[in-house]
């Protein structure tokens, strides 16, 4: 199938692409990667009238640092934050997330800040940056905000996000070693969306955990956080007993639903199982002992 007729723009500043979209409101959209939008398009789920092309906007590419955030452009690709020896040494739930997203096709042209304005509740992204410090800057006519990942989801497919607003970065606080975090998920089949993700982030005070960080992926409408399990194990020392009763409080935490991905009680189990992956393998980054990327 093909899209229905639209409007073309290619704005070369910010500037321009929000006049775009306070000139037409609900009627365009913003075309960054557009791995999740042109399907939408061809299959008619969306069907914008003006769509307007940010990727000759030079001011949102690219993955820097800012004193201690790692600050990523709107145009930041998934294979950007691949390639980064700062997400390689301090942000391996990252390089997780970037490796198990989709395929290489949408790794190369799909970006982190489109994954997040997308809401998907499977997706990679949502799910392991819920798990960090992740905030994101939002411009509109009225100036720019910043507002945290988890009150930028609001529900399964959408966000903060107005009419008039567009994501210009996505940024995450750098953890301070000894730490470590991991993303794990289980797909049907390779570069499919999650059965169940889950990312969990450590950071160590000699044996004890200084700090504990459980997210939840295609568990629930939006990702979540298992404040439960993480206030177990904060402040444990060798909390490897503890595992058991923290697995436990991730699958109640857990809210999935019944689809042709799973049932409920399936999903659940997965929570724990893939929780105990991840924190054994957070875990094990945070001691410094080399654990190989977690991809299919």
């Amino acid at each position: 199938m093909y899209p229905a007729e639209f409007e073309y723009f290619s704005p070369r500043t910010v500037d321009e692409a929000l006049e775009l979209l306070t000139r037409y409101g609900d009627d365009a959209k913003i075309l960054a990667g557009g791995q999740s939008l042109l399907p939408m398009m061809k299959l008619r789920i969306a069907s914008p009238r003006y769509l307007i092309d940010v990727n000759r906007i030079d001011t949102l590419t690219g993955l820097r640092r800012a004193g201690d955030r790692l600050v990523m452009g709107a145009l930041c690709r998934h294979t950007d934050v691949a390639a980064s020896p700062l997400v390689r040494e301090h942000l391996p739930i990252m390089l997780d997330a970037a490796n198990l997203t989709a395929d290489v096709q949408v790794r190369n042209r799909g970006t982190v800040a489109g994954s997040l304005a997308h809401a998907d509740p499977a997706g990679d992204w949502p799910a392991a940056l819920m798990a960090l410090d992740t905030a994101v800057t939002i411009a509109g006519p009225d100036g720019t905000r910043t507002t945290p990942l988890d009150e930028f989801i609001v529900d399964a497919y959408t966000t903060q996000l107005g009419a008039s607003e567009m994501v210009t970065e996505v940024s995450v606080l750098i953890p301070q070693p000894p730490c470590g975090g991991a993303y794990v998920k289980f797909e049907k089949r390779a570069g499919d969306f999650a059965v169940a993700s889950v990312g969990v982030q450590i950071a160590l005070d000699g044996a004890h955990c200084r700090s504990v960080t459980v997210s939840l992926g295609a568990l629930g409408v939006t990702p979540m956080r298992a404040r439960a399990a993480e206030e177990l194990l904060q402040g444990k020392k060798e909390p490897l007993d503890l595992l058991d009763e923290a697995a436990r409080l991730v699958r109640e935490t857990a809210q999935p639903f019944d689809d042709t991905r799973g049932s409920v009680a399936y999903k659940r189990h997965l929570a724990g199982v893939l929780f105990r992956r991840a924190f054994a393998a957070a875990m094990d980054r945070a001691r410094g002992r080399t654990v190989d990327t977690l991809h299919p």
